[in-house]
């Protein structure tokens, strides 16, 4: 019975994050160095700031990146990813945890992970792993998927010299309030390339990181995400999901991110009372009644963070629903 559970919430993760499974072929797994080189010498990306549009994602190199960004808590992660590059994708075959220390608003790489960086990059060569290493990821705990003044420096540097480079960002607190992967991959612009106005989907950000993410939000873009799995690293896949599903099944979303639903909720808070404050300073005008602030894009926006909210607390209750019904049945 449990195995079923277990089998079941694995395919349910699975169909939840879009998760496409690939032929047999494994095509998407094979790296040709020659490629590879012939690739770099073109250096496609330099002519088109937007080249690379698409960046995939092998599922358990997704499953790693979750169990180390919930390893960290409240504080933030960071890894190296293995891959390679197809056309206008950006593949990404595996990671590997760095040892790197972060606090709730920034990633500090220091030198020591940079040295075990070096050596792994190296070693990985003795035992058949030929893929060159294409990006960074690290976490943003509770506080969405972007890219702050530090990541966009720092993202900056990795495309000058080690090109081509993608950064990945995982909220892990997000990821268990809503049960699917809160996850983006960016790639920042040229130094004076201006991009035209087209506006980003919108997602819900802190307003003590409003200040931040909207200085930067320029200075890079977003590439869509897939996930995807292959026949090769299925057996792979259940292992890491055998380490990941317990450790979810144990704990409780609701209580976990109490400090976060409750943050949440106090910053809808904030920024209705902003909007108030602005109201108030308008009127109603012409004395129809109607309320100003409906037709303003921060209480639209403000109506799409309060149903996320309570989107997050309704799949915290359906886990909990979950969990009870599976020991239910274990114990009759």
């Amino acid at each position: 019975m449990q195995d079923a559970h277990y089998y079941e919430e694995l395919r349910t993760w699975l169909s939840k994050n879009e998760v496409a499974k690939l032929p047999e072929s494994d095509e998407i797994l094979r790296y040709s160095d020659k490629q590879h080189r012939e690739v770099l010498g073109a250096s496609p990306w330099t002519k088109d700031p937007h080249y690379f549009s698409l960046c995939k994602v092998s599922a358990v190199a997704l499953l790693r990146m979750l169990i180390h960004a919930h390893s960290g808590g409240n504080i933030e992660v960071m890894g190296l990813m293995l891959g390679k590059i197809d056309e206008t994708t950006m593949i990404i075959h595996d990671v590997f945890a760095l040892p790197v220390e972060g606090t709730e608003t920034r990633v500090n790489a220091h030198t020591q992970a940079y040295e075990y960086m070096s050596k792994f990059v190296n070693d990985k060569q003795h035992v058949q792993r030929l893929e060159n290493a294409i990006g960074w990821y690290h976490s943003h705990p509770g506080y969405g998927c972007w890219l702050s003044g530090i990541d966009v420096g720092t993202q900056s540097l990795h495309q000058q010299f080690e090109e081509p480079y993608v950064a990945i960002v995982v909220d892990p607190v997000r990821t268990k309030s809503t049960g699917k992967v809160n996850i983006g991959a960016f790639r920042t612009f040229p130094k004076g390339f201006v991009p035209s106005g087209e506006e980003a989907e919108y997602q819900s950000i802190p307003m003590e990181k409003i200040e931040d993410f909207g200085v930067h939000a320029n200075q890079y873009y977003q590439l869509e995400v897939e996930i995807f799995t292959t026949q090769t690293d299925e057996n792979m896949l259940k292992s890491l999901w055998n380490k990941y599903w317990p450790s979810t099944l144990s704990t409780s979303s609701l209580h976990d991110n109490r400090k976060y639903l409750t943050n949440s909720i106090n910053d809808v808070g904030a920024k209705m009372a902003d909007i108030a404050e602005k109201v108030s300073k308008q009127g109603y005008g012409s004395g129809t009644g109607v309320n100003p602030a409906a037709g303003m894009p921060k209480f639209n926006k403000l109506v799409v963070d309060a149903e996320k909210i309570f989107q997050e607390v309704q799949t915290g209750l359906h886990m909990q629903n979950l969990k009870r019904d599976i020991f239910s049945s274990l114990l009759h």
